[in-house]
């Protein structure tokens, strides 16, 4: 937020209420004071509170606290929903998944102390649930958040985040209007951005994301910030510039792993492809994610590594068991892993579970990717158009319609369609692109003159009155003369070798 911005805690650590399932402060009086100098579980109070990033020498010192605190005073409902959003933050900015069980246990432990009237316990487990991504949950905890205190704007950014998984487009613009009526700031100007990029609005998220990086202030809502700009760039096929944002990111956190895994992408969609495999290994080693791994492993592929590829693909898989041991939903990435690289019918089966929990376009497009490459092609159809439809605007999302209607025999459909995934962003994939322009290639020109719905029917001869044309039907012949007409036998023996030459007639 601003630095005139005055930020209200409540009371002291244990005081403090919960954002998103972080720490959470009061909304902004509107006051020009500035806060007092706090110590590091203050100053990461300060920064969840405001709903950016807190630094993560912060977090552990705000965790040991509260830990020691509880240990005191195991009632203290309000210390376990704070120590409980800490471990979701720490777990976010880590990706250490393991946060999300000791979590649970906080937040339950304070929703136990205080069932009713516990606002910042619920939506500390609405942030939880986005977390591992089940959005049905996430809903569920952040709308009762919300009944309770419809005042506070600290359970809306979980809220959203949910209706997103879920494909609920009311339900987003419902929770961002109220979001924007109860809070400021950067957290607010993020999240509006995130939903302007979601509904294909890209200027519009590139404005309001640029003045969030640009107004951050702590070095880790900073390199927040600046990611999401870069990653705005990159999805408009704009490599260099995307590469400048990843950077700069990184200047303001050197660990920030979700840049070096966007240096990745853009590194080898410029064609520095041993630099793109470093920023990857650098991402990994710290931050194993699932995404990460098929990412490097794509790139593998690319290379013609296949080795190196498929022991991406085992790190994946183990990682997706891992996470899942601590309720941790990756079906989405899993499936499109198996679609592409496994068994594409458990790709489907996978991913109609999830489809059926989680509309979101994301999903309906990596079902209907599924669906085509088990073989079903028109279900699969109707699904990738539903996410075009939906959802952002996907180089991806394209590729696959487009590879679809291609399968099926809509050539026109899938020349507009491959050509559209490759405007977008011409680098978006390193075995997309490739087999992107070489469909386009087999695909060919259009046939000259465009499609013929495009031009009226060619006109009907005009012809003789109806009448005129009944009455020519048989014409009548003058008779012949009785020297020239054919004895019986003649007249037969002619009709047989008319017959006959109508036989042998080729």
């Amino acid at each position: 937020m601003k630095p005139s911005v005055k930020r209200v805690l409540i009371g002291s650590v244990a005081g403090s209420a919960v954002l998103g399932g972080v720490l959470v402060l009061l909304p902004p009086d509107g006051g020009d004071a500035k806060p007092p100098a706090l110590g590091p579980a203050g100053r990461a109070m300060a920064a969840v509170g405001a709903g950016v990033p807190a630094a993560l020498p912060d977090l552990a010192a705000l965790i040991g606290e509260r830990e020691a605190h509880l240990r005191a005073h195991p009632r203290d409902e309000q210390s376990w929903a704070v120590l409980g959003s800490a471990y979701v933050a720490q777990g976010l900015r880590t990706a250490d998944v393991r946060n999300y069980p000791k979590a649970e246990g906080a937040l339950r432990a304070s929703l136990k102390a205080r069932p009713q009237g516990n606002p910042e316990a619920l939506t500390g487990l609405a942030a939880l649930a986005n977390a591992r991504h089940d959005y049905r949950a996430a809903r569920t905890w952040g709308e009762q958040a919300a009944r309770q205190a419809p005042k506070r704007w600290t359970a809306y950014p979980a809220l959203i985040e949910a209706y997103s998984g879920l494909g609920d487009a009311k339900g987003v613009g419902r929770a961002l209007e109220s979001l924007q009526e109860l809070g400021s700031g950067t957290a607010v100007m993020t999240r509006t951005g995130q939903v302007y990029r979601d509904r294909g609005w890209r200027e519009d998220a590139n404005a309001a994301l640029t003045d969030a990086a640009a107004l951050a202030e702590a070095p880790a809502e900073k390199s927040a910030g600046l990611y999401r700009v870069g990653e705005l760039a990159w999805e408009r096929g704009e490599p260099a510039e995307a590469l400048r944002y990843y950077d700069a990111a990184l200047a303001a956190e050197p660990g920030h792993h979700p840049s070096l895994a966007g240096r990745g992408r853009v590194l080898a969609a410029l064609g520095r492809s041993s630099e793109a495999l470093h920023a990857y290994r650098a991402a990994l080693t710290r931050h194993p994610l699932p995404e990460y791994a098929l990412e490097l492993g794509e790139l593998y592929e690319s290379l013609q590594l296949r080795p190196a590829a498929q022991a991406q693909y085992e790190v994946l898989r183990a990682r997706v068991r891992q996470e899942r041991a601590d309720g941790v939903n990756n079906e989405r990435i899993l499936g499109l892993f198996e679609a592409d690289h496994g068994d594409a019918d458990a790709a489907v089966e996978r991913l109609t579970a999830e489809y059926e929990r989680h509309r979101s376009p994301q999903n309906a497009d990596a079902l209907g990717w599924a669906l085509h490459r088990s073989g079903d092609g028109e279900a699969g159809l109707k699904l990738v158009t539903k996410a075009m439809d939906k959802g952002p605007r996907s180089a991806l999302f394209a590729f696959h319609r487009g590879q679809i209607e291609r399968d099926l025999g809509h050539y026109g459909a899938a020349r507009r369609h491959l050509g559209e995934a490759l405007r977008i962003n011409p680098f978006f994939s390193p075995l997309g692109v490739p087999a992107a322009k070489e469909a386009l290639e087999a695909l060919g020109e259009p046939p000259e003159g465009g499609p013929a719905q495009m031009y009226a029917p060619p006109p009907v001869p005009a012809g003789p009155p109806p009448s005129a044309r009944r009455q020519n039907l048989r014409p009548v012949q003058p008779p012949r003369p009785p020297s020239a007409q054919p004895s019986a036998r003649s007249n037969a023996s002619g009709s047989s070798g008319a017959r006959g030459a109508s036989r042998q007639a080729p």
